[in-house]
């Protein structure tokens, strides 16, 4: 009888392992980092909390449906990041929490994007100047005859918070070089008098570390960040300016007043939109 009972417990675990299974072959992320995302997760939330002992191997190891050194793997990701303590014959405890103070707020207009970004300290960590050309859609402006790649990361307070990886127009980029170097390009791109932007597409994404951006902004490879593609096109319509820029999780937050352009309201229906036949 009890063989049947462990027979029949083991049929109805494998859907779930299959499931479980299917979840992360949807991810190029290593599994270790998976888990360690889900669990790091768990400690930003509060469901741990510092001083808290964790589940214990046995436990993850079941839940996750992975081989232990796979949850070796995640914890001591974690240990490294100074959240997990092992305490040897006690388990494992949480030790700390991720930073997060939500200081940069994306901006939602040009001219607050150029001030908020004129003091970040910037450091160049590649110059390409015979890159390929950018990717650009349709409605995005047209590509210029050059271009110069930019890779660089931005600094506050000594931490790295973005990655800034630029296409730009090889013509903007030879009126200063030097400066555009060692400065923030869009920055400079609004003292050009004779540029006149006239698009600017600002396109916000939910993202994943890879291995370069994790080691540039210190995160565990695959954990999320915000991810900001930003064309800015010229009098010509020329993309002079195509970047895609990865902010470190801890520091971003996008916040506005929905109300800022309309002003109070009162109650009243809704009207929707009536969908074209």
């Amino acid at each position: 009888m009890l063989i049947l009972l462990a027979y029949s417990a083991y049929l109805s675990y494998i859907p779930m392992m299959r499931k479980i299974a299917a979840m992360y072959d949807r991810s190029r992320v290593p599994i270790y980092a998976q888990v360690a995302s889900v669990m790091r997760q768990r400690i930003e939330s509060g469901f741990w909390s510092v001083g808290d002992k964790i589940s214990t191997l046995e436990e993850l190891e079941k839940e996750f449906g992975v081989a232990r050194v796979t949850i070796r793997q995640g914890i001591e990701m974690l240990r490294e990041e100074g959240l997990l303590e092992a305490q040897q014959g006690r388990g494992t405890f949480v030790s700390g929490r991720p930073k997060h103070d939500r200081w940069l707020n994306i901006a939602t207009d040009f001219e607050t994007m150029v001030s908020s970004i004129r003091e970040n300290v910037v450091r160049r960590a590649h110059v390409e100047e015979n890159s390929s050309p950018p990717e650009i859609g349709q409605g995005e402006g047209k590509l210029a005859d050059n271009y110069v790649f930019i890779r660089s990361v931005q600094y506050n307070k000594s931490e790295p918070f973005s990655v800034v990886n630029v296409h730009l127009a090889r013509h903007i980029y030879e009126r200063d070089p030097e400066r555009f170097t060692h400065s923030a390009a869009i920055a400079m791109i609004s003292e050009l008098e004779d540029v006149t932007i006239t698009h600017a597409h600002q396109t916000l994404t939910i993202g994943v570390a890879d291995p370069e951006t994790a080691e540039l902004l210190k995160l565990g490879l695959g954990e999320p960040t915000a991810d900001c593609r930003l064309i800015l096109a010229d009098q010509n319509d020329v993309a002079i300016y195509v970047a895609n820029i990865h902010y470190h999780k801890s520091c971003f937050a996008l916040r506005m007043d929905l109300l800022q352009n309309a002003g109070p309201r009162t109650g009243r229906p809704i009207l929707l939109q009536k969908k074209s036949a």
